[in-house]
C-alpha cells in the first residue's frame, strides 16, 4: 500500500515506519523537519513538509495520523494548550480537508487518540464497546475533539479507526525513559496513594494492533490499545523496581506532584482501568500482557 503517516518521527511513528516498510508498504511522512525523515524513518521514505504538498492527484491507500505535540513535557499555559489543540485537532481537520480534495481517496484513516478520552475513571472499567464519557478535564475534551475531527472522514467514505493508546512501554523513550533513572538509583516509588489504575501497552503489541486494524476491512470506530491487565500505580512501580533490582521505597506525595506539575498532575494522580474489549473480541492476541515480561523486553 501507499501510506501517508503523520507523526512518523516520534517514538511510535519510527517503529511503525520500520514495521510497515518490512511488510513492503511505501511510505510518505508528514514532518515539520523533512530533512530528518530519511534518517529516522528510512532512506526510501518520502517526506512532506505540509499538507499543502499533498496534491489532489497524489495516491494514498491509507492514512495513519499520529501527530501531536508532547502532552506532559511543559506546563499547560493557555498558549501551550493552544499548541496541543492545534497539533491534534487542528492538524486532523486539515488532514480530512486534504482527504476530501484527493481525486483518489484513501480507503482507511487510522487516527491517534488516547485513553485520556475517559478522564479519571476511579474504580470503574472503561470499555471501547461504548463511547460514553462524561469527563470534562482538558485531556478528555482534547481527545473527544480529536476523535470527532477524524470521524468526519467517514463522510468521504473512509473506514476510520480511533487509536485510544495507553501508556506505552518501550526501550528507547516514553514513560520508561522518564522513570528509569530515579528507579535505577533506588529513588522510585508510588505516586500519591498508588491506588490509581495504570493502563499500559508494550510497544510491540501496539504495533501489532495497529497493523491488525490497518488490514481488517471490518474494523472501524474506537479501539483501546492497552494490555488486558491494567495495574494500580503501586503495583506498576513495584514491578518496575523489581525489574531494575532496586527497592521502591520513596513515594511521591500528592502535594509534591501538584506543586511540580500543576494542572497536569491529574494525569499522574488520576487513573483509568481501561480494557481492550474490542480487540479481544476480534481475536487479537497480546504477546506481552504480563507486566514483568513486558518490562523485561522494554528495559
Amino acid at each position: 500500500m501507499e501510506i501517508l503517516l503523520t507523526g512518523g518521527t516520534g517514538l511510535l511513528g519510527r517503529a511503525l515506519c520500520e514495521a510497515l516498510r518490512n511488510q513492503g508498504h511505501r511510505l510518505c511522512v508528514l514532518s515539520r523537519h523533512p530533512h530528518r525523515v530519511s534518517a529516522l524513518c528510512g532512506e526510501d521514505v518520502h517526506a512532506l513538509r505540509s499538507l499543502d504538498e499533498w496534491l489532489p492527484t497524489m495516491h494514498f491507500d491509507a492514512v495513519i495520523n499520529l501527530a501531536g505535540a508532547p502532552l506532559v513535557d511543559r506546563p499547560w499555559s493557555a498558549a501551550r494548550k493552544q499548541v496541543l489543540w492545534a497539533s491534534r485537532v487542528g492538524l486532523t481537520e486539515q488532514l480530512v480537508t486534504a482527504i476530501n480534495r484527493a481525486e483518489h481517496k484513501p480507503a482507511v484513516l487510522l487516527s491517534g487518540s488516547a485513553i485520556g478520552y475517559y478522564g479519571d475513571c476511579g474504580e470503574a472499567s472503561c470499555s471501547d464497546a461504548s463511547d460514553a464519557t462524561s469527563a470534562q478535564d482538558f485531556g478528555a475534551r482534547l481527545c473527544a475533539a480529536w476523535e470527532a475531527s477524524a470521524r468526519r472522514a467517514e463522510a468521504a467514505g473512509l473506514r476510520v479507526c480511533l487509536l485510544r493508546t495507553g501508556l506505552v512501554l518501550a526501550r528507547d523513550g516514553g514513560l520508561l525513559a522518564r522513570m528509569r533513572l530515579p528507579f535505577s538509583l533506588g529513588l522510585g516509588g508510588r505516586m500519591g496513594d498508588g491506588r490509581q489504575w495504570m493502563s499500559w501497552i508494550q510497544r510491540e503489541d501496539w504495533l501489532a494492533a495497529v497493523l491488525h486494524l490497518l488490514q481488517d476491512d471490518a474494523a472501524r470506530g474506537a479501539y483501546n490499545l492497552v494490555s488486558p491487565q491494567p495495574l494500580r500505580n503501586s503495583d506498576f512501580t513495584t514491578a518496575l523496581a523489581a525489574a531494575l533490582h532496586r527497592p521502591a521505597i520513596l513515594p511521591m506525595p500528592d502535594f509534591a506532584l501538584r506543586l511540580i506539575f500543576g494542572e497536569r498532575a491529574y494525569l499522574l494522580l488520576g487513573g483509568q482501568r481501561v480494557l481492550p474489549d474490542r480487540l479481544l473480541a476480534n481475536q487479537f492476541t497480546f504477546r506481552h500482557a504480563d507486566i514483568a515480561e513486558a518490562l523485561e523486553v522494554s528495559l
